[in-house]
C-alpha cells in the first residue's frame, strides 16, 4: 500500500531534514522525484545520492515563495516524468524570532510568504497537473506550534504553519470532487538543523524532548514515514487532515 511506482512526486525543501528524507523514501518506494529547495549544491547531491540507488530524480533550486519556482517545478516533473501525482509541500523557515512587539514588518512577511503563501502557490501549480492526472496527493508540513500548543516567541511561524491546517481544509473541500486528496503533517519536536535554531544547546534539546510523552525528538525518517503515508493509497479516504504526529506532546503534562 505504500509503494509509489510509477508515481511523480514533487519534494520541496528537499535539501535537508524532513524533505530530503522523505524524497529518499520516496525514491526508495518507486517514486520519479522533483527536488526543490534554495540551495543547488545539496539539491544536485541528493538527485546524485537517488540516481546512484537506482532512483530518478531532477532538481531545480529557487525560493518556495516565488509563484514562478513553484510554477516551473510541476513544468519540469511533466517534462522529464510525464505528469504528477504527489506534492510535498515542506519549505519553512521559523523566521524572525523574540517578543511579538518587536518583530519587524519584513520578519513578519518573510516568515509568511515562506511558510503559507509559499505552500499555496505551490499547490496551486500542482493542482492543474493533477487534474490534468485525474487525481493526486498534496500534503503540507505544518506542525502542533499554534495548533495544540503555544510557544512565545514565535508568532509568525506559529501563525503561519496554523494558516497550513486552514488551507489544507479549503483545498480538501474544494479538490475532493476531482479525486485529490490534501492533508498536512504536523510534527512533533525533529532533529533537524531548523529545529536546533530554537534548541541549539543540549539543555534546551533535552527540555524539548522531555516535553514530550515519549521523552525525545523524532528523527526525519520517522517523519518521512508518515509523509509516506499520507501521499500513498495507505490513507485514501483520508482528507482535509491535520495529522499531528508529535511523540505526544500535544497531550503530554509530565
Amino acid at each position: 500500500m505504500h509503494d509509489l511506482s510509477g508515481k511523480v512526486a514533487i519534494v520541496v525543501g528537499a535539501s535537508s531534514g524532513i524533505g530530503r528524507a522523505t524524497a529518499l523514501l520516496f525514491a526508495s518506494s518507486g517514486a520519479a522525484v522533483v527536488l526543490g529547495a534554495r540551495r543547488n549544491h545539496e539539491l544536485d547531491a541528493l538527485a546524485r545520492e537517488i540516481q546512484s540507488r537506482g532512483g530518478r530524480a531532477e532538481y531545480l533550486a529557487g525560493d518556495a515563495s516565488d509563484e514562478s519556482f513553484a510554477a516551473s517545478l510541476v513544468a519540469l516533473a511533466e517534462e522529464r516524468f510525464g505528469g504528477l501525482d504527489i506534492a510535498f509541500n515542506n519549505a519553512g523557515t521559523l523566521g524572525e524570532m523574540g517578543p511579538s512587539d518587536t518583530i519587524s514588518a519584513d520578519g513578519w512577511r518573510q516568515t509568511v510568504d515562506t511558510n503559507l503563501t509559499g505552500a499555496f502557490f505551490g499547490a496551486k501549480h500542482q493542482i492543474r497537473a493533477m487534474k490534468r492526472r485525474g487525481a493526486g496527493s498534496i500534503v503540507f508540513t505544518s506542525t502542533f506550534v499554534g495548533h495544540t500548543v503555544g510557544f512565545p516567541g514565535v508568532a509568525a511561524y506559529a501563525a503561519s504553519k496554523a494558516g497550513i491546517v486552514g488551507l489544507t481544509q479549503a483545498l480538501a473541500a474544494e479538490l475532493g470532487p476531482v479525486g485529490i486528496r490534501v492533508n498536512a503533517l504536523l510534527p512533533g519536536g525533529t532533529d533537524t538543523a531548523m529545529g536546533r535554531q530554537m534548541s541549539s544547546t543540549p539543555e534546551q534539546l533535552r527540555w524539548v524532548a522531555d516535553l514530550h510523552a515519549l521523552k525525545r525528538l523524532a528523527s526525519p525518517e520517522e517523519l518521512a514515514q508518515s509523509a509516506l503515508f499520507l501521499a500513498s493509497d495507505a490513507s485514501s479516504f483520508m482528507t482535509g487532515a491535520a495529522m499531528l504526529v508529535d511523540g505526544g506532546v500535544s497531550i503530554n503534562r509530565t
